[in-house]
């Protein structure tokens, strides 16, 4: 006996957004020492705002990738892209693209800019996605880049500190 199956259709119209998100801190420490904590907090050092560590690995080169390495089991590596490194300029410049944590159509743009500001440092960051984003997503995402540049601000004045002792 044969069986056939029948491929079921859905067709459904579902509109694509946009999301532009545009951050600035202004950290006690030199350019060099806040791009290392960049490159932390988006690779090892990363943790989610309860504090439990969430570590991601960056390859710091253009085409570099920007992953979760979850492991390998059963022959098969475990893990979730986020993204490329598109330009990375030391110690002024970090631009990554990519799905990042879309389980969905959609592309991220996302640049990290500093500039030093005597013996300070101004870090910019811009956040530009399109797709098929949900409105949690749109609604959350800045709250998370809060967390995500307070932790460098953290780590980049806490080792200037260190350094100053």
């Amino acid at each position: 006996m044969t069986t056939t199956a029948t491929p079921a259709t859905t067709m459904t119209n579902e509109e694509i957004h946009t999301l532009n998100i545009r951050k600035e801190i202004v950290i006690d420490a030199p350019i060099a020492m806040c791009f290392e904590a960049v490159l932390a907090e988006i690779g090892p050092g990363s943790q989610l705002p309860d504090g439990k560590p969430y570590p991601m690995k960056v390859e710091p080169w253009p085409g570099g990738r920007w992953f979760r390495d979850l492991g390998e089991k059963d022959g098969y590596a475990y893990g979730h892209l986020w993204g490329y490194v598109q330009v990375i300029k030391a110690p002024t410049l970090l631009e990554l693209r990519g799905p990042m944590p879309m389980s969905y159509p959609g592309e991220n743009f996302l640049q990290y800019r500093l500039t030093e500001e005597g013996s300070k440092t101004r870090l910019t960051l811009t956040h530009r996605a399109m797709g098929l984003i949900p409105p949690e997503q749109r609604e959350g995402w800045s709250d998370g880049w809060d967390h995500g540049l307070g932790r460098v601000k953290l780590v980049a004045e806490q080792k200037a500190a260190s350094k100053k002792r």
